[in-house]
């Protein structure tokens, strides 16, 4: 606010110290005494304000930014002419003394009356251009932050969207989870209900933050493969790896876990063997997860997941961390793979 400001100072001293010097240079080769300073140089320079400020406060808002522009160039055109026949008109009544001690050899050296009228008007323009200058920059900054915030609370809005988005997904996955386990094991049942109470916990009063200390994340996914654990059979292993000292390194919330999911939706198989491996390291201000996991397509006739987890996550990384982020998605060999690289 207060650069603003001084930059909006630093202009009127700018625009107002080539206005207090055009006087001197038209006068420039004359005696400056008393009377011809008056004439020369402060009735020009008061009548320079007037055409400033008139147009800077009034005129350039209420004609040229709405539109009637030939409103605002025929009134000016009358404000200018009214003050150039106000400045010959003082001359001629209050300092005709002036014109007529003046040398012979000087009334010789002015130029031609229609120069004279070019320059005269060229002198009078000069403020009102001014005004127009500063005044359109003005609002061209004012555009510009207004842009700007409207954009700022646009992404607010959408990764708000998507954040709400993900907790429902989230909270509809487990629960499908969970009612796989009641029949077959009531007590696992049980014991998932409780660590899913934790994991909502986090969900819901510890990411409403723009970011969270990485160590906060790595215990919400530790805790959530202990979950998935808990549905799984002795067919399936499950390999994972993180930081044991953790940088200070904060993140978005949310990030990894619908990778963690997608491995513990496809990766799972009733009658087969079937490894996931999720891994983690950090590297100076970079994150770098991956994970690999057999494929096991669903069917279409299977509902235990929306599908929205990487949509989603792709939309927040664009969002969130425009250029500082690389994503590869790779099925191989039956093996899907999946790289994802942060730069925080």
């Amino acid at each position: 606010m207060y650069k603003n400001k001084n930059i909006i100072i630093a202009q009127h001293l700018l625009i107002w110290l080539v206005l207090f010097s055009i006087p001197f240079a038209l006068s420039y080769g004359q005696n400056l005494e008393t009377g011809r300073l008056i004439a020369h140089f402060l009735i020009p320079v008061l009548f320079y304000a007037i055409i400033f400020y008139l147009n800077f406060f009034i005129l350039i808002d209420k004609f040229l930014f709405a539109k009637k522009t030939l409103i605002f160039v025929v009134l000016n055109i009358i404000i200018i002419g009214f003050f150039m026949l106000a400045k010959e008109f003082i001359e001629d009544n209050f300092f005709s003394m002036l014109i007529k001690n003046r040398p012979p050899e000087n009334e010789r050296v002015g130029p031609p009356f229609k120069l004279f009228i070019y320059i005269q008007m060229l002198t009078y323009a000069a403020p009102l251009l001014f005004s127009i200058a500063i005044k359109t920059t003005k609002r061209w900054v004012r555009t510009e932050a207004e842009r700007k915030e409207a954009d700022n609370f646009k992404l607010q809005t959408e990764l708000q969207h998507l954040r709400y988005q993900l907790q429902p997904h989230f909270f509809f996955n487990s629960l499908n989870n969970i009612y796989s386990l009641v029949d077959i094991s009531p007590d696992k049942a049980k014991s998932t209900i409780h660590s899913l109470g934790k994991l909502m916990r986090y969900l819901l009063y510890e990411t409403n933050t723009e970011m969270v200390p990485l160590s906060k994340e790595i215990e919400f996914m530790r805790k959530y493969i202990e979950l998935m654990k808990l549905r799984l059979t002795d067919k399936t292993t499950v390999e994972s790896s993180f930081p044991i000292s953790e940088p200070q390194i904060n993140i978005a919330p949310l990030l990894f876990i619908s990778l963690i999911e997608n491995a513990f939706k496809h990766g799972v198989s009733a009658n087969k063997v079937s490894v996931i491996s999720i891994d983690m390291i950090t590297q100076d201000s970079s994150v770098i997860f991956q994970v690999e996991n057999y494929n096991f397509p669903k069917e279409e006739t299977d509902k235990s997941g929306s599908g929205i987890g990487l949509p989603n996550l792709e939309k927040r990384l664009h969002l969130l961390y425009p250029n500082k982020h690389e994503f590869v998605q790779e099925i191989k060999d039956g093996i899907y793979s999946v790289y994802l690289k942060i730069i925080t």
